[in-house]
């Protein structure tokens, strides 16, 4: 089953932009994935083709209209997820990321201007999702974000199939640091335990990092988690100061 990404915007132009790069490039011309765009401004139906008009009560900025909204997702609907990018929406996690990975694809949707009449949302199953508290200038960039997510998770885009198995989010922690060579380097040297070849230590001084930067970081995600990410991994050693270089 091929995951089919269609983003339905005012800016098809923008695709796919740094999505036909890298991984998410690769697995394109692969066809591990599918992307199609829908131009909101082909459903307008005067002759300006006009896509927003002004806020009702009054106020800055122009809002996308219902009617031509609905129009532009009716032609795509097919039972995909629909989302729509908004800072409105509920903050994308990881967890939704996989879901979303695992299935038939997503219908994005993107706004602009002041964004959506919010009667979209009544009358169309729609998911309002944001990538973060900040603004854009659009949801294109926001659509980017959540198809590199989601690409990257589709079986055979990453080299190894475990390569998103300890990341960031995943276990509910931050992810533990890397090192590389050179072993000391401007003076700071990697920290000894993971040089000494013992995968249970290693395995401990990683899930102690992670839940130490975490906590430093981002304590909202050990509250989110009710603090069960904090036990060790299944078979690893836990001595609070071990190794910590």
């Amino acid at each position: 089953m091929t995951f089919a990404a269609t983003v339905v915007t005012l800016y098809p132009e923008m695709f796919p932009g740094p999505l036909g790069v890298s991984l998410a490039g690769r697995a394109l011309a692969d066809r591990l994935w599918s992307l199609d765009t829908r131009n909101i401004r082909d459903f307008a139906t005067d002759k300006h083709r006009s896509v927003d008009d002004t806020p009702a009560g009054g106020g800055a900025g122009m809002v996308l209209r219902p009617d031509v909204l609905a129009a532009a997702i009716d032609s795509v609907s097919d039972g995909r997820p629909m989302l729509a990018l908004t800072p409105r929406g509920k903050p994308l996690t990881q967890g939704r990321v996989r879901e979303l990975a695992a299935g038939p694809g997503a219908i994005l949707l993107c706004g602009r201007f002041e964004g959506f009449d919010e009667r979209i949302f009544e009358a169309r199953d729609i998911e309002p999702v944001t990538v973060g508290d900040f603004v854009l200038s659009g949801g294109e960039l926001a659509a980017m974000v959540l198809l590199d997510a989601c690409v990257r998770l589709i079986p055979g885009v990453m080299g190894a199939a475990s390569s998103g198995e300890e990341e960031s989010f995943e276990q509910g922690l931050l992810e533990y640091p890397h090192y590389t060579r050179p072993v000391t380097w401007e003076g700071r040297t990697i920290p000894e335990v993971l040089r000494s070849g013992d995968h249970a230590k290693i395995a401990a001084w990683r899930h102690q990092r992670a839940l130490a930067d975490t906590r430093l970081w981002r304590p909202d995600l050990i509250e989110r988690h009710g603090g069960a990410s904090q036990a060790p991994p299944s078979g690893a050693r836990h001595d609070k100061d071990e190794g910590q270089d």
